[in-house]
Order: C-alpha cells, then sequence, then structure tokens
C-alpha cells in the first residue's frame, strides 16, 4: 500500500515504509513527541516569541523539556533562535520559512483528527 495514490507524486513509490528510508516518516521525526507540535502552534499563532512566553503559553511543560525541544527544533531548522546582547539577556524564538510551509499540512492534519474524532 502507498499513501499517495498519484504515481507520478508518490515519495513512497521506491520506499515502502518498510524499507530503510520513508519520506513520511522522516518528517514525521522532526516533528514527533509531546511537546513540539505545540511549541510550533504556539510561534505560528503569535510569531516572535520569548522563551518565558512559550513557557506561559503551553500548559505543563518543564524549563528543561522546552529548552531541549527548542534546540532540536533549531537543529531541525524549523524554528530560528535569535540572541540578544543585552542585560538582561534576551533570546527570541521563530519560525523558518521551511517551518512555515509546514503549517498548512499540520492544519490539514489536525482538521483530519478532527473529523475522524467526531465519528467516533
Amino acid at each position: 500500500m502507498t499513501l499517495i495514490d498519484d504515481q507520478n507524486n508518490n515519495p513512497c513509490k521506491d520506499n515502502c515504509p518498510c524499507m530503510d528510508y520513508c519520506p513520511l516518516g522522516s518528517a514525521l521525526s522532526l516533528i514527533g513527541g509531546k511537546w513540539k507540535i505545540p511549541i510550533l502552534c504556539a510561534l505560528f499563532q503569535d510569531g516572535t516569541t520569548r522563551f518565558n512566553e512559550l513557557k506561559r503559553k503551553i500548559r505543563g511543560i518543564t524549563n528543561t523539556m522546552l529548552a531541549s525541544s527548542l534546540k532540536e527544533l533549531e537543529e531541525e531548522g524549523l524554528i530560528s533562535r535569535e540572541q540578544f546582547m543585552e542585560m538582561p539577556l534576551r533570546v527570541e524564538y521563530s519560525l523558518t520559512d521551511d517551518c512555515r510551509d509546514l503549517m498548512p499540512i499540520l492544519n490539514q492534519l489536525a482538521h483530519w483528527g478532527a473529523q475522524v474524532h467526531i465519528t467516533k
């Protein structure tokens, strides 16, 4: 079974999810985990945001988990971090262009999730 029916636009055609490389699995590994999607959604809603503002916005996340998730998202190229050399030190986070391209896809996934939830 393939994930996309159009044979000309099928990233899994020659790379079945059961094989060594799956583009879908690769994409999901970038945003997987409990906190990455809430962080991305908060940055999408609010734009450029400071660490403590994100912490207040995302209920239940610890400082350690937020810092770790932000670092991973930055390494993956989904968010950018800008540090200002002032006292007190100020750091702001924002979505990269690659992540802005991802947001409509996450929105579609959210709509799908809502539809599936309603029908169950």
